[in-house]
């Protein structure tokens, strides 16, 4: 596995370090500069293999530090579709901040669509989010709302 080296990027600049694997010619850890987005990620790793599956893969997303890339994995893994059963509205595990649909950050305790909408503007006037921490800068989310929200989220 092709991996970049240890330390921070050329001359010390921030950037992000991603997890690309699955089927890409070089899988392993990248180090890419702040702002580099999925496509950039994928070059980085030598390019998609022969009959790889993009679809539900947004190359044009912005990257994450600590994020993992995966290629080929079948979309209902990466994201769930909206309008399913009422009942699959729990989610499985923390939702991502910088990946989440409205819909999907509307299931959060406390989250109804305006404040889902809030969030999806701050990561877009802002890259993303760097840390679950970053989520206080929201509007409308306050330290209770956090304190409700601090688990049920991940960058």
């Amino acid at each position: 596995a092709a991996e970049a080296g240890p330390g921070p990027l050329a001359g010390g600049a921030a950037g992000v370090v991603v997890d690309v694997s699955g089927k890409v010619r070089r899988p392993g850890i990248q180090r890419l500069p702040a702002g580099a987005r999925v496509a950039d990620a994928l070059r980085a790793a030598g390019g998609l293999r022969p009959g790889a599956d993009t679809v539900g893969l947004n190359r044009a997303r912005l990257l994450v530090d600590g994020e993992q890339v995966l290629v080929g994995a079948p979309p209902a893994a990466a994201a769930a579709p909206s309008g399913g059963p009422a009942g699959a509205s729990a989610p499985a595990g923390p939702i991502g901040l910088n990946t989440a649909t409205l819909e999907q950050l509307d299931t959060l305790p406390g989250v109804g669509p305006v404040l889902a909408q809030h969030i999806v503007d701050y990561r877009t006037e802002h890259g993303g989010f760097r840390s679950v921490d970053e989520l206080r800068e929201v509007n409308g989310i306050g330290d209770r709302r956090f304190e409700d929200l601090q688990n049920a989220v991940r960058p």
